[in-house]
């Protein structure tokens, strides 16, 4: 995405009065002035101010999915500049970009500066930043780097396309793999590992990721609801009636209450029984590792115990990933924390006709 050059000198909100700032804002967007940096902060600060992504894009034209990834994407232009990243990558990623910027939201701070850099060393596109992306992501995991590699952005990436190169056995699909670790190496001896490849076609597969442990509601009986209790009997009137009411959001049955957290329904299974302190996540499932093959998409219910931080190669981890909540497999034990270790992701109940459910000639008498 590209900018229109302007003078940005008139696109601050007005600190005075808020409906004022947020009418300059939506100005800014509508006549897309400023950089995309300007617009993703400027979506933010309208989202902050309770304006919905739905909203904005009436008003604008930004659709909702282009909000968020400029928003992103504005938020790792600001992390990598804090980091150190040089002025020429600034500079190039100030005018376009966003899109790149977007996929290095999984990396810390100072990896993300360093992404940033190789991108533009490089003139990589959106597939090969991913896999940048990606690299370093799992570069970061080991406290020491392999043998023959260093710590430096491009070993890590070369490091990667030679794992990769490893488990190949189609001889032109392993080729392309060390011509692209040799093209990111930046030790002699990361080279030396690469080009040993070269001569020894030993296949060494990795071992495989596990499944994650996805289990579909099926019947109604799996499907508890929660109720508020207002206390022990004998009960007041201001009591009682002070009880919140308790509506319930599909697919889990999330109840919602006034302070920062909510409640969700989930069955007594002897994994649920075990966890000792359990915490349930939403999350679309194009967006767990090892995702359940579907045609759509659908809201999961990933219950994670925070209980649970001993490494298991066969389990999912809960880690810190910069500023946000990542979940990762680890062949061998990784030289990061672990929040709490995956023991459920829960699809919801197939309803094929939710209508037929609600009639009260239905049910049994």
């Amino acid at each position: 995405m590209t900018s229109t050059p302007s003078d940005d000198s008139n696109l601050q909100a007005t600190a005075g009065n808020p409906e004022t700032s947020q009418a300059a804002l939506l100005q800014q967007l509508r006549r897309k002035q400023g950089t995309w940096v300007a617009w993703g902060q400027a979506c933010q600060s309208l989202q902050k101010a309770g304006l919905s992504p739905q909203k904005i894009f009436e008003e604008t034209g930004f659709e909702p999915v282009q909000q968020n990834q400029i928003t992103v994407a504005a938020q790792v232009y600001a992390s990598m500049s804090a980091a150190g990243a040089s002025e020429q990558a600034q500079a190039h990623f100030q005018q376009r970009g966003s899109d790149l910027l977007y996929e290095l939201r999984i990396l810390s701070q100072s990896d993300r500066a360093q992404a940033a850099e190789l991108i533009v060393q490089n003139g990589l596109e959106i597939d090969q930043v991913k896999e940048v992306a990606k690299a370093l992501r799992e570069f970061s995991y080991s406290e020491q780097p392999p043998e023959g590699f260093s710590k430096h952005p491009g070993d890590a990436v070369a490091y990667h396309y030679w794992r990769l190169a490893r488990q190949q056995r189609d001889l032109p699909v392993r080729s392309r793999l060390i011509a692209q670790g040799l093209r990111f190496a930046h030790s002699a001896s990361a080279r030396q590992q690469i080009e040993k490849l070269l001569l020894d076609f030993t296949v060494v597969k990795d071992k495989p990721a596990p499944k994650l442990p996805v289990y579909r509601l099926e019947t109604e009986t799996e499907l508890p609801r929660l109720i508020p209790v207002a206390g022990e009997w004998p009960l007041s009137i201001a009591d009682f009636k002070a009880v919140p009411l308790a509506l319930t959001e599909e697919p889990f049955g999330l109840v919602k209450f006034s302070g920062t957290g909510a409640w969700v329904a989930v069955p007594g299974w002897q994994v649920i029984l075990q966890a000792e302190d359990p915490v349930g996540i939403l999350v679309q499932s194009k967006y767990l590792p090892a995702a359940p093959t579907q045609s759509l998409s659908e809201t999961l219910l990933v219950v994670i115990d925070r209980a649970q931080r001993d490494w298991r190669s066969d389990s999912y981890f809960a880690v810190e990933q910069g500023d946000r909540l990542d979940l990762q497999w680890s062949e061998q034990e990784p030289d990061i924390q672990l929040l709490g270790r995956v023991i459920l992701v829960i699809r919801p109940k197939r309803i094929l006709d939710e209508g037929y459910t609600r009639e009260l000639w239905q049910i049994d008498e």
